[in-house]
């Protein structure tokens, strides 16, 4: 069982939950919590300080009259045949004990735990904490990540030290563990248990970790390596509360299984420790899982010597533009079909750091359309937080939607608002479709007909922008932007456009959206009878 410091745990305790879980999807919001968390260290450095005084006051009383009652009690009444001595002893007991009652009584921990109180509110709960041990899951299956990079703190683009404890660890396992997540749990349950055997510190025992890990391994169904884990942890513990049971139930169902296939016996489980790739993952929900991670990492990208022999750069006037002619955009294809472009200096460091000013009080929690019920909520699959600015609100908004408007020749009266977001630990939004494909979503400007996508910050390692269909990759780059129709001519949907933000590795990326739609745009771009680019 761990052990907590008393004065924290009562913090904890009297403190209430005043703030919904959402703090770990969005890195710029977690930054606040760093400098809260260094105030909480000067808080606590204080109160510690204020310990230490006390306790040398009490000290300085015992020590003195250690000496006092050490000669007081050789020759008692002799003592106190000196009338000075009886004096200062009835002054002792009516006045000087009651000031040391009063100075033990005094409790210098209100001050910080009155800290504590006010910071609370802004703390992340339990939900953000089993939030990023997911997301540093998601990371290790999307790059292809073993446990022991992540707990040695091996990253690429990494510049911090950060280690994971063998406890951290435990938690990362039971975390998975708790949600039925077996897959993963085997990998840190066993990351733990190397780190143990290792011998690192550890307030987890070994029984405990043996006991999660042995259980995930049976339900990964590999009865053998479950047998022999059992065995160790009987081994540890032969009064285990399960272990026992367990082990003649796996030994049991082993058996029947080696029966069926006519087996006597089957090799001893190898103790190996288990690896990235031990167990194959189980699939989910997203059909196009495997091209879309092997994407992320920069692997399959369909970009041929052909292909980029079709791509250019140029100069862009946006159709002779007025505010374009002296200062065109340098505009750069990133595919041919569909045709995907990238504008250079699409926003300067100056607008950025404004338009994050803007949005970043407004953050909250990205939503996605239920494709059932058509309502607005969050999802796994979109880890990150938004928020939408107006035109009227800053010059700078303003500034950008007229050269959004300058650029592609398409009207942005039409546009939703300048969406901002900030991706978290982990921070992903998995292939989707911009455009809406139920007639009962589209908005009475029409559908998404294009997307203009700024990019407001660079990422160390991952966090591109990848297109699953057709293999193409676009990697984040501070102050440019990416352009695309999501909509043929003919009002159709491509349906090739459908793309994902990569989990971030490395890093906090922060992007702006401008989706145009159709209302606006009829002479602008004209429609079609068939499904071309």
């Amino acid at each position: 069982m761990r052990k907590y410091p008393s004065l924290l745990s009562l913090a904890l305790v009297c403190c209430c939950w005043s703030v919904q879980a959402e703090v770990f999807t969005s890195i710029g919001q977690m930054t606040d919590l760093i400098y809260t968390e260094k105030e909480l260290v000067q808080s606590l450095k204080e109160y510690i300080k204020a310990e230490e005084s006390k306790l040398d006051a009490v000290k300085s009383w015992a020590n003195k009259l250690d000496v006092l009652t050490r000669v007081s009690t050789l020759d008692p009444e002799g003592y106190l045949a000196h009338p000075v001595n009886a004096y200062k002893l009835m002054k002792r007991l009516n006045t000087e004990w009651s000031e040391l009652e009063s100075l033990v009584l005094q409790d210098p921990s209100d001050g910080f735990i009155s800290n504590m109180t006010v910071h609370r509110q802004y703390f992340p709960d339990q939900e953000d904490e089993k939030g990023a041990a997911k997301a540093l899951m998601r990371l290790q299956d999307t790059y292809k990540l073993d446990s022991e990079s992540f707990a040695r703190g091996k990253l690429p683009g990494m510049h911090h030290n950060a280690i994971l404890t063998v406890d951290d660890c435990y938690d990362m396992g039971k975390t998975a563990y708790n949600e039925a997540d077996y897959y993963h749990a085997v990998l840190w349950m066993q990351q733990a248990l190397r780190q143990m055997d290792a011998g690192e510190e550890h307030v987890v025992s070994k029984a405990d970790v043996l006991d999660y890990l042995s259980y995930s391994v049976y339900q990964m169904g590999d009865l053998p390596r479950a047998i022999e884990l059992t065995r160790r942890l009987v081994a540890i513990d032969s009064s285990h509360q399960r272990a026992g049971g367990n082990l003649r139930y796996f030994e049991k169902l082993l058996s029947k299984q080696l029966n069926k296939l006519n087996q006597e016996g089957q090799e001893p489980a190898t103790e190996e420790p288990i690896q990235l790739g031990t167990y194959k993952r189980p699939n989910d929900y997203l059909p196009e899982r495997e091209i879309y991670e092997a994407l992320c990492r920069g692997e399959g990208v369909k970009m041929t010597t052909e292909r980029r022999s079709r791509l250019y750069c140029r100069y862009h006037d946006g159709n002779r533009n007025p505010r374009l002619l002296l200062q065109p955009m340098k505009e750069e294809d990133e595919w041919d079909s569909p045709h995907i472009v990238r504008y250079l200096n699409a926003l300067s460091d100056q607008e950025i750091e404004k338009i994050k000013e803007l949005a970043k009080p407004r953050l909250a929690r990205a939503t996605v359309r239920d494709p059932i019920t058509g309502v607005l909520t969050t999802a796994n699959y979109r880890v990150s937080k938004s928020a939408w600015l107006e035109g009227e609100e800053d010059p700078v908004i303003e500034r950008v939607n007229q050269r959004i408007e300058d650029i592609t020749g398409l009207t942005t009266q039409t546009a939703e608002l300048l969406q901002i977001a900030n991706y978290g630990v982990g921070g992903q939004y998995e292939p989707h479709f911009d455009f809406s494909r139920r007639p009962q979503d589209i908005m009475v400007d029409g559908n998404r007909l294009a997307t203009f996508l700024n990019y407001m910050s660079d990422v160390e390692a991952g966090g591109a922008t990848v297109f699953p269909d057709f293999g193409a990759a676009i990697y984040p780059k501070k102050g440019t932007a990416v352009f695309w129709y999501n909509l043929f001519r003919s009002g159709e949907g491509d349906y090739r456009t459908r793309h994902a933000a990569c989990p971030v590795l490395v890093g906090s990326k922060w992007v702006s959206n401008k989706w145009i739609h159709e209302r606006g745009q009829e002479f602008r771009r004209p429609c079609g009878l068939t499904e071309v680019d």
